[in-house]
């Protein structure tokens, strides 16, 4: 019996493949532009006046719980995820951003922005844990890592826009020059709802909710315009995902096994690892510079406002660029080596601001080492945006199982909230009592991140996602880095051979089994 199923947006192939990392983008977009949005508007006066002229505890409590109701929406994901499938977990997501967006934009009091925030946060945790895993599982794997590295570039675009957004607004008198950025936020929003109802459902995801026709169908449109679901390479993807997917589940383990601590160790370490990854991007200090850049520069490195808002939108561009850069150098060098360079390099800024910032407060030449903090601040926002900026973001995404993909993007993504949380609360009164001394500790966790990285992490790069499964298979021991099957760039020959022989055993079982019904 043949199954009519939907067509998309874009149809098939390339088109579709567009459509989908579009909204993809665009949830990394309006993160971006979230980041950079408040930082910018608490500096402002009308801002201040409006909320009695808050101390920096209360300007940190009101940026920080954002990242609160973020933790709380990734964590829901765990539940819903799979249930309400990826598009409509991020209509989902998008409605409470919508909703968190008016209150904002309407807000009087520091209860009703509190609230404003927190909504807006749930939505952005939905949306954060979802778009990376539907990318990843609609993506070649060739490309996999590419297209995330793309949403990533999208979120430092957002992060520029709301800067000279707030920029421009600033020279309004009244509050439009706040209001306006905070309900731009709607925009983001809009695009979500065009796209995503028009938007296949992942096939992976079908497969484990047994569709397999309409998952079937799903590969071939995304495997190009006029693709059969006869198509041989859409046949042997469809047979690989089946395979790893039924071995997951003959010897797989539920989501209450996990919470009890009856995991097999494997797919504990696959989600530690991945948590892990989130976490670093998070110490590595970037929401420092991204909530708080214009603050920091007129607190630490004494700029008047306008400059340290002019200094602001030149690092947001200088970021963009950089994040571009790394859609090359992500797949070109691979995972392990970039997240390496890009903790050495960021480290090493931190050593020279700290160095200069010190200085200054011994009432050395507050020129001179300011122009020196700022370059090696703009340095920090080059490095980052080429490792640490894409990594912790992919990783988490394809060194799960398929089980518990959702899962454990979900757990990464939360990580990264509850830790984001953290850096943007203490920061303004970090800054405020500890002066230079306060980037010590960024120094710290940085550098920590080449050895943990090098110990610990395996290479995703050119390797399917059933690659990943196989190697974990294999019980590697906890330190990889002198394994060539865990840190070779190129696909090991063994998961080639691997995949093939899959393929062939379910060939066969397709054709004995045809066999014995005629």
């Amino acid at each position: 019996m043949s199954v009519n199923f939907r067509r998309y947006i874009g149809g098939s192939g390339q088109r579709l493949n567009f459509y989908l990392s579009l909204a993809a983008c665009t949830v990394l977009a309006f993160y971006g532009y979230d980041q950079g949005v408040f930082g910018n508007v608490i500096i402002g006066d009308p801002f201040l006046e409006q909320f009695g002229y808050p101390d920096d505890n209360i300007i940190s409590t009101m940026t920080s719980v954002y990242n609160l109701g973020c933790f709380g929406g990734a964590m829901s994901t765990i539940f819903l995820g799979d249930i309400l499938g990826r598009p409509r977990t991020l209509l989902t997501g998008t409605t409470w951003i919508f909703v968190g967006a008016i209150i904002q934009a309407c807000s009087f009091t520091r209860a009703q922005m509190y609230v404003g925030r927190v909504v807006a946060g749930v939505g952005t945790g939905m949306n954060t844990s979802t778009a990376g895993i539907y990318q990843s599982e609609t993506a070649n794997f060739s490309s996999r890592g590419k297209l995330v590295v793309l949403q990533m570039a999208m979120c430092i675009f957002g992060f520029m826009v709301s800067n000279w957004l707030t920029f421009g607004f600033s020279f309004l008198s009244g509050s439009v020059s706040w209001r306006f950025p905070v309900a731009f936020q709607i925009f983001f929003c809009s695009i979500i709802y065009l796209l995503c109802p028009f938007l296949p459902e992942s096939p992976r995801l079908l497969i484990r909710k047994g569709r397999n026709e309409e998952a079937l169908d799903v590969l071939a449109k995304l495997a190009g315009k006029d693709v059969s679901t006869e198509d041989k390479a859409v046949q042997n993807l469809y047979k690989a995902i089946q395979a790893a997917f039924e071995l997951e589940m003959a010897s797989g383990v539920s989501w209450t096994d996990m919470l009890r601590g009856k995991a097999p160790v494997g797919a504990v370490r696959r989600m530690i690892l991945g948590c892990g990854m989130q976490a670093m991007n998070q110490l590595s200090g970037i929401n420092i510079t991204s909530y708080y850049f214009a603050y920091v520069l007129i607190h630490s490195v004494k700029v008047s406002e306008e400059l340290s808002r002019i200094l602001s939108c030149a690092g947001s561009v200088n970021y963009l660029v950089f994040s571009l850069l790394s859609y090359w150098t992500i797949e070109r060098f691979g995972r392990r080596r970039m997240m390496m360079f890009s903790s050495a390099g960021i480290c090493t800024c931190f050593v020279v601001i700290t160095i200069a910032l010190s200085l200054m407060e011994k009432g050395h030449n507050d020129f001179a080492l300011g122009v020196v903090a700022i370059l090696f601040f703009f340095l920090f926002f080059s490095l980052f945006a080429i490792g640490c900026l894409g990594v912790p973001w992919l990783y988490p995404t394809e060194i799960n199982t398929l089980e518990l993909r959702t899962k454990g993007a979900a757990i990464a993504t939360a990580t990264n909230w509850i830790i984001n949380y953290m850096v943007v609360q203490v920061t303004p009164p970090g800054v405020a009592n500890l002066g230079w001394r306060f980037w010590i500790v960024w120094i710290s966790l940085s550098g920590s991140f080449v050895v943990v990285t090098y110990l610990f992490y395996p290479e995703t790069s050119n390797r399917t996602l059933e690659d990943i499964d196989q190697f974990f298979d294999t019980n590697p021991g906890l330190f990889i880095f002198n394994n060539t099957l865990a840190t070779q760039l190129e696909r090991p020959d063994q998961f080639v051979e691997s995949e093939a022989r899959r393929v062939a055993e379910i060939e066969n079982s397709y054709l004995e089994g045809k066999e014995a019904v005629n």
